[in-house]
């Protein structure tokens, strides 16, 4: 059987795994589910249809699977998933969804998410981010594989942040950022790309060169977006070994919208 604390309050109808530990005076509701070997600290507030996979950690005062803050939820029976193997850290509140938005918040794998961290109603976070101290996801926001996020910056919603970008400390995220890119500020300004985190990621020097060029093409020769594209696309015939790294911002910026746009 699960290991309970005594002071916790488990609804019958929440399914946890024989592995699973629940902290003291932790409160699950009766459509939360969680995997084997997650761990849930003491004082936590599991709610609503949540999914947690398996090998999780949330620490202490966490609100999981709260109502959205959204004026147009009507008690529908929308959803939080979470994925495997992350670190949730204390007083983070993750929201279920919206039904006009598709109704599911989604939380990947493998996230290292820190404290008092907000991800509202209907965002995607991918796998591996890192989410630094008061990170603020609006909602309907999206972060790619790989994404660090620094402490205290607030994304708007709808934001799109492809995989492998880097946000500073305390910036202002209102357009969506491409992959690899390295921007902070208020207003928000691309200040390179994340070389180190790739080199960490044991990205090669033909991979780097050809994000350092397609940063180039994007950032330092005044191109048209549509200009910069067609650029970027060449560089997979020139080098095949990059051709999944042009191919995942080719990919993003497609989606990119006109209203919105991407940081430049």
């Amino acid at each position: 059987m699960a290991v309970i604390h005594p002071s916790a309050i488990v609804d019958r109808g929440a399914e946890l795994d024989d592995s699973v530990v629940v902290g003291p005076y932790t409160v699950v509701g009766p459509h939360v589910r969680i995997g084997a070997g997650s761990t849930i600290g003491a004082h936590c507030v599991l709610e609503g249809r949540t999914t947690i996979g398996q090998d999780n950690r949330v620490f202490q005062f966490a609100s999981i699977g709260a109502e959205p803050q959204d004026k147009k939820y009507a008690g529908e029976p929308t959803e939080l998933v979470i994925g495997d193997r992350n670190t949730i850290r204390e007083f983070c509140t993750f929201n279920i969804g919206v039904p006009q938005a598709g109704g599911v918040t989604r939380v990947g794998s493998d996230n290292w998410i820190m404290a008092y961290t907000h991800i509202a109603h209907d965002c995607l976070v991918g796998n591996h981010t890192t989410l630094a101290n008061n990170t603020t996801l609006a909602g309907h926001v999206e972060l790619g594989d790989w994404v660090t996020v620094g402490g205290l910056t607030g994304i708007s919603q709808f934001v799109r942040v492809g995989a492998h970008a880097m946000l500073g400390f305390a910036s202002a995220v209102s357009q969506d950022v491409p992959p690899f890119m390295l921007v902070d500020g208020n207003p928000l300004v691309v200040r390179g790309f994340n070389v180190v985190g790739l080199r960490r990621r044991d990205f090669s020097a033909a991979r780097i060169a050809a994000v350092k060029a397609m940063h180039k093409l994007l950032y330092r020769q005044n191109r048209a977006l549509d200009d910069a594209r067609t650029a970027i696309e060449a560089l997979a015939a020139q080098t095949p070994e990059v051709a999944g790294d042009v191919a995942l911002m080719l990919a993003f910026l497609a989606q990119t919208t006109a209203q919105r746009g991407i940081v430049r």
